[in-house]
């Protein structure tokens, strides 16, 4: 073999491994959004740091995802009965870029830690159900 057609086979061994992550990325990004209680929503934990995801929930965790990664495991988990909605606001100019198109910020609580996730409004509707639909405290087994 001479040097260009090693090239060559280098070369295609590498495009064919992008191809192959594109395709592996594409697929973890299509059964995380065709799975029931999955949603789009950025993450922000400190000032600023803001990170694209998707929510999922759980019985007694919300879940939140990389949208870029091949992890099928969240990078946090919040127990469900550690969350306490703080409420929701607009987001601030220097927000917009960060995160998607029309979400608004909600303000949670966490285990006395603050973070902020940017959703739709109507998703929001649905997390602040979830919420509220567990047991009060002193009733049911997880709080």
């Amino acid at each position: 073999m001479n040097e260009l057609s090693v090239a060559f086979v280098v070369l295609m061994a590498v495009f064919v491994l992008l191809i192959l992550a594109l395709l592996a990325f594409g697929m973890r990004r299509y059964q995380l959004r065709r799975a029931l209680g999955t949603f789009d929503a950025s993450i922000c934990l400190l000032p600023g740091s803001w990170q694209m995801g998707v929510c999922r929930y759980a019985d007694q965790h919300l879940e939140w995802l990389r949208l870029f990664s091949l992890s099928p495991r969240p990078r946090y988990k919040f127990r469900r009965s550690a969350l306490e909605l703080k409420g929701w606001r607009q987001p601030t100019e220097e927000e917009r870029p960060k995160i998607q198109p029309g979400a608004i910020v909600v303000i949670l609580k966490h285990e006395e830690q603050e973070l902020l996730l940017a959703m739709n409004f109507d998703v929001y509707a649905g997390l602040s159900s979830w919420l509220e639909a567990g047991p009060v405290i002193g009733i049911g087994t997880w709080r």
